[in-house]
């Protein structure tokens, strides 16, 4: 399941996570054009990704078939704790997700991140079981994870744009599009999302 766009109500609490949005967004920029690395604090329930480096680059150059293979390879290593019980935590949190239990979602994520700090993966599920849920601050502040974690992470990259369209903030939204797709050049739902703002934006200033 990724981010969708769902007809939902601004509230109170993402307003002060989208003012710090800008300022993320320049620095997932900056990391990802020049290459600065991002490194997590050592976890044993986390194996290494080791292989997620070489992945991104090959993606950047890759063809339309090839991406579709890469893709999948990036999602494999996304999943990796190193952990049974984290592996099986992050499985019925996904599991429920895509049945559209959030709520349920929400609680394995949850202690996917609490017996796994530094694996992403917990961090973007539980975003989006609260983009779900309507709670887009709370999605904000778990993507930011993602990204601290993984700059490179289209997905959560992609996720951002979505919640930033959602609020009215097309310009910043665009942006965010855009960068998804300097990660992932074929990703189809953020070619979309491009064509659709580049004429509400215009030529104003990203």
């Amino acid at each position: 399941m990724e981010f969708s766009s769902p007809s939902v109500t601004l509230i109170p609490d993402m307003s002060a996570h989208l003012q710090n949005l800008k300022a993320i967004l320049a620095a997932i920029m900056a990391i990802v054009m020049y290459s600065i690395p991002v490194f997590a604090q050592d976890s044993a329930a986390v194996q290494p990704q080791r292989d997620l480096p070489a992945l991104y680059d090959e993606l950047a150059v890759a063809g339309p078939d090839d991406a579709v293979l890469l893709v999948r390879e990036i999602s494999l290593e996304w999943s990796k704790s190193g952990s049974v019980t984290v592996n099986l935590l992050l499985r019925r949190g996904t599991d429920a997700l895509e049945r559209g239990d959030a709520d349920a979602a929400i609680e394995h994520f949850t202690a996917v991140t609490d017996h796994a700090p530094d694996f992403a993966a917990g961090w973007n599920g539980r975003a989006k079981a609260w983009f779900e849920r309507g709670n887009w601050g709370l999605a904000v502040a778990d993507l930011e994870h993602v990204l601290a974690l993984d700059p490179n992470h289209f997905e959560a990259v992609f996720g951002l744009a979505a919640i930033l369209e959602q609020a009215g903030q097309p310009q910043k939204a665009l942006a965010a599009y855009q960068l998804a797709l300097g990660i992932h050049p074929h990703y189809d739902e953020a070619k979309q999302a491009v064509t659709r703002l580049k004429p509400i934006v215009g030529g104003r200033d990203l």
